[in-house]
């Protein structure tokens, strides 16, 4: 009798789970099921660029079977509860799949009902968030229309997905606004949880540096209490306020509601993972992957990447009774949108910092932490390749699952 592995989630990171795993393991021995509530597989990094009109939506969004192999089983459906002391998975239908080996890739999704006044009778009128197609959507009309005023771009708090989205949808409206020849009638401000820019050090100056540079006022340390949208305030739980006319937030990111329907996550309904493993840290059979796990890495599709390579070994390995590789040493690397069509390049892991060299050889042709126009197209172009080469699982020539020490580190 067959042995059953299920991948609860059918984005980015169970996508190329399914790839990776169909690949590797016998269809005469398992059965491979992927369970989602969607039909539609979204390309996130695009929602970015949707409010600004440089992508429509035909261009972020696929049919989700078209990237999961012929032979795994697709069930559209959402999931309900996770008892991995029965090794099974309840969905909301009723229905139960039992399961020899889970992989837990449900992302995160966005919270705005967390903050007190955040879904008021101004949200998406002069309260904007771009985290989601139908918010990205919403803003786009918003921004058609914005004749000046004050923009302010928030952060609610940490971690969220893609950590520098925020910062790029700031950069790009400054160009945007530009553009548009009203740049001298808007007033831009990034309010930020964090001491700074960013969440590195190195990359944090050089992006405190830009927004500067651009005549961009950066708020930091501001952990919203609530969005007044009576006065259109943000306040923080110190007392400060920031005005605006034109809100674009960042609502708390949380972990899927079946995780904490299955009391799995922390207060944020993220599931503990073992950083270097991504085994589940209460349950063997469990693993997680991408932005539903608790790993102290960015939670961005080129995590989730590099995080499948370990896991699918670490899951042949753990099928055949070998022990796992503590492999994962939190990768990522992103390009960041600086405007001006320029972007930057970073590049770090769990122990190492952003830093100038080059990417993906040692000649390049990137370069890293710097501005520049190729990178910009290499951003572009990262569409294509995430269609047709990273959901499919394929390597990446010259993009390593670890990250390679700095030569002056």
């Amino acid at each position: 009798m067959s042995k059953h592995l299920l991948i609860l989630g059918g984005g980015t990171a169970g996508t190329m789970m399914a790839n990776h795993l169909r690949r590797r393991l016998p269809a005469s021995e398992w059965r491979m099921t992927v369970v989602d509530r969607s039909e539609k597989h979204l390309y996130q990094p695009g929602f970015l660029f949707l409010p600004f009109g440089i992508y429509d939506e035909s261009q972020i969004v696929r049919q989700t079977r078209d990237f999961i192999p012929r032979d795994v089983e697709f069930v559209q459906a959402e999931v309900n509860q996770i008892t991995p002391q029965d090794h099974a998975v309840t969905l909301k239908d009723g229905r139960e799949l039992r399961y020899d080996v889970l992989i837990v890739a449900t992302g995160c999704r966005t919270a705005p009902e967390e903050t007190e006044g955040m879904l008021g009778p101004k949200w998406r009128v002069n309260v904007h968030d771009f985290y989601t197609l139908d918010g990205a959507k919403a803003l786009r009309e918003k921004l058609k229309s914005f004749s000046g005023g004050r923009v302010v771009v928030h952060i609610n708090e940490m971690p969220i997905k893609c950590p520098v989205a925020p910062l790029e949808f700031t950069f790009l409206a400054d160009t945007f606004f530009r553009e548009r020849g009203i740049r001298d009638k808007v007033t831009l401000t990034y309010v930020t949880p964090l001491s700074g820019a960013f969440t590195k050090p190195k990359a944090s100056k050089k992006l405190g540096h830009l927004l500067g540079d651009k005549g961009i006022e950066l708020v930091t340390d501001f952990v919203a209490e609530r969005v007044d949208q009576e006065n259109d305030k943000l306040v923080c739980f110190d007392g400060r306020k920031v005005p605006y006319d034109l809100l674009v937030t960042t609502p708390t990111n949380m972990g899927d509601e079946a995780v904490r329907r299955s009391a799995l996550g922390d207060d944020l309904d993220f599931i503990p993972t073992h950083k270097h493993t991504l085994q589940s840290l209460q349950h063997p059979d469990v693993f997680i992957i991408g932005d539903a796990t608790n790993v102290p890495a960015s939670k961005a599709g080129s995590v989730a990447h590099f995080e499948s390579e370990t896991l699918a070994d670490n899951v042949i390995r753990h099928i055949q009774g070998e022990p796992l590789k503590e492999e994962f040493d939190g990768h990522s690397n992103c390009f960041i949108e600086s405007g001006n069509g320029k972007a930057l390049l970073i590049d770090f892991n769990y122990e190492y910092e952003p830093h100038e060299g080059n990417f993906p050889f040692a000649f390049g042709p990137m370069k890293l932490l710097k501005e520049s126009r190729l990178n910009h197209l290499g951003k572009l172009a990262f569409r294509h390749v995430y269609w047709n080469v990273l959901l499919k699982a394929w390597p990446l020539p010259g993009i390593s699952r670890q990250k390679k020490k700095p030569l002056n580190a």
